[in-house]
């Protein structure tokens, strides 16, 4: 049965084990410990951060394989600090009273929750015939976990407690997950970001424990095959972006504003490490890690997800919003309730969607050779903007021209009038050929997914902002065309752009208004980056993209024979 393969492959990660064929806390003790803790301090003397701290590690030596496992040394002074210090006498009654309570009980029914778990998402009770049950999902494997917000607020519980084992995560390239880290950095360099990731996190459990939300969330892996098998679209080459004909799509300038906060349907960017959550659970306090304290369910991916190769991305729908923010990095402050009001998909999954993408760190001067803009950046955005809905019809394309000896542009070209004409796929009765797998997408990305049912669109646009910037020392010019170029080619009718208040993209809105008043296509807006690359890395310029693209940009407009060694 596939739901006892998907636990097979996580149950090294799981502070459960198998008994009578049936998951369970691996010692009574541990049972009883946590039924102590449900009825409150009265019985259970967890009344501090202090003996909290101690109440976990007394939790961690019940379970054989979590006693060997060292946390982090300053891990109890974290944790007392917060919660006897930094907290109000108030805020710490009602925590030990009536949050870590319900926690435990949350904890006690954590193995009969994900034993229905699997048996909803076995055999036919697969989502749409699509294996979605909680598993590890590897590198260079495309899949899809579907869990519920229940779910999802007993592993993240399981995290608060340091319940996970750590010893073998290394092995699969996984993040942290358990939150000895987070806390010790409070203690070990105390910062008031810190304090207030971790508010982010309480509150995320108060919310909670007072409501359980019923609705689900989905993480996904979506790969770029790198296998070529001509006319597919695989892992693209040069050609596929300088011989590309798709129009560029619009452009929006936003100069304030937060990404999240955006009301429409689209995919908001993810500005991601490697390692999904990047910081979230140690010191960190960027774009990702702020997300990941005011969608905390984001930090269930952790458990499962390891770290993304160069032709990967992961797609998030659904992860709740519980709490408002303002500051960013050493300002980031905790400033209350946030009530999610998105609306809701048929899979009771909020209409947040979130896409990871990782930009190379600190690339200096070699974010201008050729084989980083292609062979990394632009492919990675492409990975994570491809719309899943259109993978049948690239194939169906594909294999019609092949038929018809049709070059392959133009089979992008047919897909894009397609995409103009609003033709979805559940209105295609195109059904694959077997015997075609050579020139199927679906060796990519659609083999495993039914798009139809799993509620995806190709309406939806990009939100983004500074990706690749900032920390990771990424030219912000360079980086704005490449998601561009990215998001035009995925077929994505418009992209959304964060600036931030970027001094380097202050001419933003006027550049990407004359590229479009002149309707170059991917093609030749690529052809000219990668023109001005070379120059960049060879010394022949020093001036950023847009001033090198636009000499005089506060002068006449400037002609298409103004340009330089336009294709």
């Amino acid at each position: 049965m596939e739901s006892r393969e998907d636990l097979k492959s996580i149950l090294p990660y799981l502070p459960l084990v198998i008994r009578s064929s049936s998951l369970s806390w691996p010692s009574e003790a541990m049972v009883e410990a946590l039924k102590a803790m449900a009825r409150g301090p009265s019985h259970s003397g967890v009344n501090s951060g202090e003996v909290l701290f101690l109440a976990i590690s007394d939790l961690r030596n019940h379970t054989f394989y979590l006693s060997s496992d060292v946390l982090a040394p300053f891990a109890p002074y974290g944790y007392a600090l917060f919660f006897d210090d930094l907290m109000s006498k108030e805020e710490s009654t009602i925590w030990f009273e009536q949050i870590v309570p319900a926690l435990a009980n949350l904890l006690l029914r954590f193995p009969s929750l994900l034993e229905t778990h699997y048996q909803q998402h076995a055999g036919s009770g697969r989502v749409n015939g699509v294996q979605s049950g909680l598993r590890l999902l590897p590198s260079q494997e495309p899949g899809i976990v579907f869990l519920s917000q229940e779910l999802i607020g007993a592993l993240v519980g399981c995290s608060l407690f340091c319940l996970f084992p750590v010893s073998n995560r290394d092995v699969e390239h996984l993040p942290m997950i358990n939150f000895d880290h987070m806390f010790a950095s409070l203690y070990d360099s105390y910062k008031e970001s810190q304090e207030n990731k971790i508010r982010c996190i309480i509150h995320y459990f108060e919310r909670i424990c007072s409501y359980i939300p019923m609705g689900h969330v989905s993480f996904e892996r979506k790969v770029l095959a790198l296998e070529h098998h001509p006319p597919c679209i695989s892992y693209p080459k040069d050609t596929f972006w300088s011989n590309s004909v798709i129009p560029l799509c619009h452009f929006e300038v936003q100069n304030s504003g937060l990404i999240e906060d955006q009301s429409g349907e689209a995919l908001e960017v993810d500005f991601a490490n490697k390692y999904i959550g990047g910081g979230a659970l140690n010191r960190g306090c960027v774009q990702e890690e702020i997300r990941f304290m005011t969608n905390p369910e984001l930090i269930a991916g952790m458990l499962f997800l390891p770290s993304m190769a160069d032709n990967e991305a992961i797609e998030i729908i659904g992860a709740e919003r519980f709490s408002s923010y303002n500051g960013y990095a050493s300002s980031f402050r905790f400033s209350g309730d946030y009530v999610d009001k998105r609306d809701v998909d048929c899979f009771g999954r909020h209409k947040t969607r979130i896409i990871a993408i990782d930009a190379l760190c600190n690339p200096r001067l070699r974010q201008y050779r050729q084989e980083c803009l292609l062979r990394r950046e632009i492919n990675k955005a492409f990975c994570g903007f491809f719309d899943q809905s259109k993978s049948q019809q690239y194939e169906r394309l594909f294999q019609e021209r092949a038929c018809s000896g049709a070059e392959p542009d133009q089979s992008i070209q047919d897909l894009m009038d397609m995409s103009e004409n609003n033709l979805l796929l559940h209105e295609s009765t195109y059904t694959s050929d077997e015997t075609n797998k050579g020139i199927s997408l679906n060796q990519v990305i659609g083999n495993y997914v039914d798009c139809q049912n799993l509620g995806y669109e190709d309406n939806f646009g990009i939100v983004t902002g500074n990706w690749g910037c900032g920390a990771f020392g990424g030219d912000p010019e360079l980086k704005t065309i490449i998601q561009w170029l990215a998001a035009s080619q995925a077929l994505r009718p418009f992209i959304s752009y964060y600036t931030f208040g970027l001094e380097a993209l202050q001419n933003l809105d006027q550049v990407t208004r004359w590229i479009l008043s002149h309707q170059w296509t991917v093609g030749d807006l690529w052809n000219m980056l990668v023109d001005y690359s070379y120059q960049k890395y060879n010394g022949h310029t020093s001036v950023g993209f847009f001033t090198w693209l636009l000499p005089s940009l506060h002068g006449h407009d400037t002609q298409m024979s103004d340009l330089p060694n336009m294709p």
